[in-house]
């Protein structure tokens, strides 16, 4: 039961950071709950890093969705239209 909730809060924030960067970006229900699920995971080793959070808590909602965020510029900046990568 835990791993379906990973899917669908991932697909949530993966829409939610999709919706708040509009553009060209990797497409598809895959990508997308990747995508929130590894914003979840970057957020969370960033706050733990930063100590906003004890060793093993996950990050929150809001945390997970910027972190999607952080990793779709970070997608945009890698393979942006016109680059050799």
């Amino acid at each position: 039961m835990h791993l379906i909730w990973t899917i669908i809060v991932g697909f949530v924030v993966g829409l939610i950071a999709k919706f708040l960067m509009p553009g060209r970006d990797p497409g598809g229900f895959i990508i997308t709950v990747l995508l929130g699920i590894a914003g979840s995971l970057v957020a969370s080793w960033i706050g733990q890093h930063l100590h906003f959070y004890a060793p093993g808590q996950p990050a929150g909602f809001i945390a997970s969705i910027l972190g999607a965020i952080l990793l779709l510029i970070l997608y945009r900046v890698i393979f942006r239209p016109g680059s050799n990568a």
